[in-house]
């Protein structure tokens, strides 16, 4: 449930519709609202600068979008639609529940010798549309094994139709793969971090491709060392403080670096000022700023010389905002379009007789929104005076990029997390967390550090508190609201601390960034089951993790 629910407002002037609507992917509800009232996409024009949130249900355009447009042309005024909270759990999908089922062997030394992993995901009745959810991906990826099963299968049920919920796959796949790991750990008796650095590798099996960055060895190593894993004794029950069960527990984290094609256009005006514009989103990840940052470093200007507009689906197309996959998406093609509008400031400036006297295509640079050569400065309102325009523009499509024709494309990290468990109560707290993340190049500290933040905290909430209750008798969803339906909050937190390691992976785009949107959810959920095992001696296969599981 975003914090903000799903909401549309719908126009209609004549035969052209306008909607303002909360989506993550504003170019897919073009083409989807087009398709159905049987309109060319240009004359449906999709508006959404501020998401408020979008956690993957509003990845695709569901019913309320559509039937907002319907209405508004039925009565020939605007209309608008907020769905209330309790709408929410019926109209814009949901994480389907799996069951997973694995079995692992390795040798007394640790070393993985087979894995099977067989996910069931349950799904709606086939006319209401197919979802999948991949939970076995990372198992055929992620350590050295020469004999790797996977199956996954669909199960039709008289329910609504699932969707993308928070790093899909990965998180649920994650949980059963990191608790196994952890309990073929214990069953070796090897350290935990022990048995996945002897199983590491630079190769993914799977695809026969080596990885285009991984490092996962340093994320152990660099998290036990801020963690202080070297004071965990082995065996559970074994650390307490008074009344609390003191458990540590670890899983890894891993999630595709995803990259798709997308455009960008920019204007260079006589004032300095510069506007970039692409049809993407800010689902609050900070694509606004981070994509400031790439023009403002491409062109040599300062940032605050930079405008930079989304949320339009006039403006250049770029895919939706699910996958993480935006900053590697989006930021090649400002890049590029950026490069383009300063080369044709460099052209007018050596087609220029009197400004480009003497002069070559090396000579010139952008500094401070001027072009700098040797003994001269020439300023672009100077320029486009003597060309007689107010700005020059430029626009830019770039691909998905050729980085998976040869390499395999992820990002990595290391979760530990410790739990306090009431010895008679059984009540769970999460007192500590630590994060350490490798994801290439981090555009933006601050926001990639909120990211990271709310993906762990998303994962707490997955591994102890959030379940929908579906009644048995009629179907209802019982718990429909954000009272009962729980949510982490402040006092469920604990301090987070979180590392980003310096990277630079150019073979997924020409920044040598990947998108971090999804990654530090992933093993968080297995990071504190496992943590709950270790405090108590109970392991805990289902989530979330309550009280009757440590109890019994």
């Amino acid at each position: 449930n975003p914090m903000e629910p799903h909401a549309t407002i719908a126009r209609w002037d004549g035969d052209e519709l306008t909607v303002w609507t909360a989506t993550q992917g504003i170019h897919g509800a073009q083409e989807t609202l087009a398709a159905l009232f049987g309109i060319p996409p240009e004359k449906v024009r999709v508006i959404c600068p501020y998401v408020g949130g979008g956690f993957g249900c509003k990845g695709n355009t569901w019913p309320p979008v559509t039937l907002t447009a319907m209405a508004a042309r039925k009565v020939g005024r605007p209309v608008k639609l907020n769905l209330t909270r309790a709408d929410m759990y019926t109209s814009n999908g949901y994480r389907p529940r799996t069951i997973q089922k694995l079995r692992f062997a390795a040798e007394r030394d640790g070393k993985l010798v087979s894995m099977r992993h067989d996910g069931f995901t349950q799904m709606s009745m086939p006319s209401l549309g197919e979802f999948a959810e991949p939970v076995g991906l990372a198992t055929e990826m992620l350590y050295a094994c020469p004999n790797v099963a996977v199956t996954h299968r669909l199960v039709a049920t008289n329910a609504g139709l699932p969707t993308y919920m928070r790093a899909p796959g990965e998180a649920s796949g994650v949980f059963a793969l990191e608790s196994a790991m952890d309990e073929l750990s214990a069953a070796l008796k090897m350290d935990p971090i022990e048995m996945r650095m002897r199983n590491d590798t630079d190769i993914d099996l799977h695809e026969n491709k080596p990885f285009s960055s991984r490092n996962l060895r340093e994320c152990y190593r660099r998290g036990a060392e801020l963690f202080g894993w070297s004071r965990r004794m082995p065996q559970p029950r074994s650390m307490r403080d008074g009344r609390a069960l003191i458990g540590l527990g670890m899983a890894t984290a891993t999630y595709p670096a995803n990259r798709s094609g997308a455009g960008a256009r920019v204007r260079l005006h006589a004032d300095g000022s510069v506007a970039v514009q692409s049809g993407t989103q800010d689902i609050g990840t900070g694509t606004y700023t981070a994509m400031s940052q790439v023009a403002a470093e491409t062109l040599g200007v300062p940032v605050s010389r930079v405008r930079f507009e989304l949320g339009d689906s006039r403006f250049p197309k770029a895919p939706v905002s699910g996958g993480s996959q935006t900053v590697a998406s989006v930021s090649p093609a400002v890049q590029a379009a950026c490069a383009a509008a300063r080369q044709k400031v460099f052209d007018l400036v050596l087609a220029d007789p009197q400004l480009g006297a003497g002069l070559s295509a090396a000579d010139l640079r952008f500094e401070n929104g001027d072009v700098v050569a040797p003994g001269r400065r020439i300023s672009v309102a100077q320029l486009l005076a003597r060309q007689g325009v107010d700005h020059i523009e430029a626009s830019a499509e770039t691909d998905a990029g050729h980085g998976k024709e040869g390499h395999s494309l992820h990002s990595f990290g290391a979760q530990f997390a410790e739990v306090r468990v009431d010895a008679d109560l059984g009540t769970i707290r999460v007192s500590r967390y630590v994060g350490v993340f490798d994801a290439g190049r981090i555009l933006n500290a601050k926001t990639g550090r909120s990211q990271m933040l709310g993906g762990i905290t998303y994962g707490l909430g997955m591994a102890l508190l959030e379940a929908t209750h579906v009644d048995a008798e009629t179907g209802r969803i019982v718990n429909a609201n954000i009272a009962e339906y729980l949510v982490p909050v402040n006092a469920d937190v604990p301090a987070i601390e979180v590392v980003m390691l310096p990277g630079d992976d150019q073979i997924v785009d020409p920044l040598g960034a990947r998108g971090i949107g999804e990654l530090p959810m992933v093993g968080v959920a297995a990071a504190v089951a496992n943590a709950v095992y270790h405090a108590t001696g109970v392991r805990v296969r289902d989530l979330p993790i309550r009280v009757e599981d440590v109890l019994a």
